[in-house]
């Protein structure tokens, strides 16, 4: 091996580690926060309107991901991912606030901040992205998205003992999740800040996102990303926000909660390096379809009895398998098959199309399922995920990943760059 290589790989292991640190503990704060606030949504506005807290985090997540990528183009990843963060302690502060106050707008603000801070952690796939060459960024990318699997395992089961912590304290029980979101956010934005600052990939002079031109978001590659990524985040998003609920309204307790949400997230989770090398060996498109297949197959399995909830193990586990192979396969469209500057002038864009639709899903779901109930809601995402098969079938075959001429970026030839 080559001492260029060598040097390559050890400038990696920091900022790999940081970037994993940020998007874990961000996870586990996001899990509990997420599905507290469906539950405190219920309660201070109605089961109808319970899917409106998750929602704004949502939207925050999609605000997050737009701005502070045009940061991250102008001031590098540590700026980015440290202001974001740093909105999510905010978030958590003003979120625990309003369930101490049984106030439903600054429950709303407070999660619209936490989203930011969830922002901030996925674009972190994209930063690690850049540290590889071409035929490994989807093994980077399956790295960080990996680093939920903290959050799929402690975040759920959390639950109930931080409810037990924070009555201890004297606060409301659902008060305790953002507790802990205020301390991993914190960890999340310290860690960031370790990152070493280098140049951001965008110049003096050169275009800012809002001027790309129209020509790359007409690409077939980009096309199919969103359109992959924002079904499969939908149909996610709608089921997984609404079990919770769903449970809760027929007698499970917070643990039986914790414990399937838990089984989603490592479905979402656990497999992300698998799914990076899928997209690394056999192709995203691949990953996919097999995403897509997983989802739909998902959502058949929910429709069980509310009893049963053996079932929605299996359900929301494979429903979260799909996610990643989708979300994994989508991101690595985007890194494999797009300069550096084209994907930064982009990638914030096609998170907040994915996280906006998805804002909507989460208050939709919500109302589906006051409406017409739990079978009908899943029946609905399963359809809704099947929607990029068109543009699939349609699209040219793979496209080539870009030299490093193309890719204008000296760095690229040693084996990566650091985007920090």
């Amino acid at each position: 091996m080559v001492p260029a290589a060598v040097d390559a790989r050890r400038t990696r292991h920091r900022p790999m580690a940081a970037l994993f640190t940020g998007a874990a503990v961000t996870n586990v704060s996001m899990v509990g926060a997420s599905t507290v606030s469906t539950l405190v949504g219920a309660q201070l506005l109605s089961p109808l309107w319970s899917g409106i807290p998750n929602a704004a985090g949502i939207v925050g997540s999609a605000v997050g991901t737009l701005t502070l990528a045009a940061v991250l183009a102008r001031r590098g990843s540590r700026s980015a991912l440290v202001l974001g963060y740093l909105a999510a302690v905010v978030g958590a502060v003003v979120a625990g606030g309003a369930v101490l106050a049984d106030a439903a707008g600054p429950l709303m603000v407070g999660m619209l901040l936490l989203g930011v801070g969830n922002g901030a952690a996925q674009l972190s796939r994209y930063c690690a992205a850049d540290l590889y060459p071409p035929e490994r960024k989807g093994f980077a990318v399956g790295v960080v998205v990996w680093a939920g699997t903290v959050g799929a395992l402690a975040g759920p089961n959390l639950i109930a003992p931080l409810a037990r912590f924070s009555a201890g304290l004297g606060l409301p029980p659902l008060a305790g999740p953002y507790l802990l979101a205020l301390v991993g956010a914190g960890a999340a934005a310290a860690a960031s800040a370790t990152l070493p600052t280098t140049r951001a990939g965008t110049r003096r002079g050169d275009p800012g996102p809002g001027a790309v031109s129209a020509g790359v978001w007409r690409r077939p590659v980009v096309r199919t990303a969103v359109v992959s990524m924002t079904a499969g985040q939908v149909s996610m998003v709608a089921v997984m926000t609404m079990t919770p609920l769903h449970m809760d309204m027929h007698g499970h307790g917070l643990g039986a909660v914790g414990a399937v949400v838990s089984a989603h997230l490592l479905g979402m989770f656990l497999l992300a390096p698998l799914s990076g090398h899928i997209v690394d060996r056999l192709g995203a498109r691949t990953a996919i379809l097999a995403g897509i297949g997983l989802i739909a197959l998902s959502t058949m399995v929910a429709l069980v009895p509310a009893a049963a909830s053996a079932q929605l193990y299996v359900a929301l586990f494979l429903l979260g398998c799909g996610w990643n192979l989708t979300f994994v396969g989508g991101s690595g469209l985007l890194t494999q098959s797009l300069t550096l500057a084209d994907r930064q002038h982009v990638q914030g864009g096609v998170d907040a199309i994915a996280w906006g639709a998805s804002a909507v899903a989460s208050v939709g779901a919500g109302m589906v399922l006051g409406t017409v109930g739990y079978p009908v809601l899943a029946v609905s995402a399963g359809a809704a995920v099947l929607l990029p098969l068109f543009l699939l079938a349609w699209a040219d075959g793979p496209a080539a990943v870009p030299s490093p001429a193309e890719a204008e970026d000296p760095p690229d030839r040693r084996g990566g760059q650091p985007c920090c």
